[in-house]
């Protein structure tokens, strides 16, 4: 986190007198660009979003593999489906196709869920 500027502090007074030294042009450009930064900071505060957190509901006894998929979309909201369809539709044919049991499906899709929403966590900008 940064130190907040205050009209005494160190980085207050440091750019005043790196602003004093400069020429008349380079302090308008100084001063230019000073405020496309406090521009810019003031609309990444207006357009910054947290994702939600995950809403996970949990596994109903008996469920199939397309309700389950239904449910961790439901529960996931944040993540892009269309990033996930290929594990996504290789689970569902190792159920279809292979008989794999539906519960071990299921466990394997709300761990892949799990592990998208964590790869999107881990991208997103630091909050402060």
């Amino acid at each position: 986190m940064l130190t907040p500027i205050t009209p005494r502090s160190a980085p207050a007074t440091r750019l005043l007198r790196l602003f004093r030294a400069l020429p008349a042009a380079e302090r308008e450009t100084l001063l230019a660009f000073a405020e496309f930064l406090a521009d810019r900071a003031a609309r990444l505060d207006e357009t910054a979003v947290l994702e939600p957190e995950p809403a996970p509901e949990p596994r109903p006894e008996g469920e199939s593999v397309v309700a389950a998929i239904k449910r961790l979309s439901r529960g996931y909201p944040m993540l892009d489906r269309a990033a996930m369809l290929e594990e996504t539709s290789a689970l569902m044919s190792e159920h279809v196709l292979q008989g794999r049991p539906a519960p071990a499906v299921i466990d394997d899709l709300e761990a892949l869920f799990e592990r998208y929403y964590q790869q999107l966590r881990a991208s997103e900008p630091v909050q402060d």
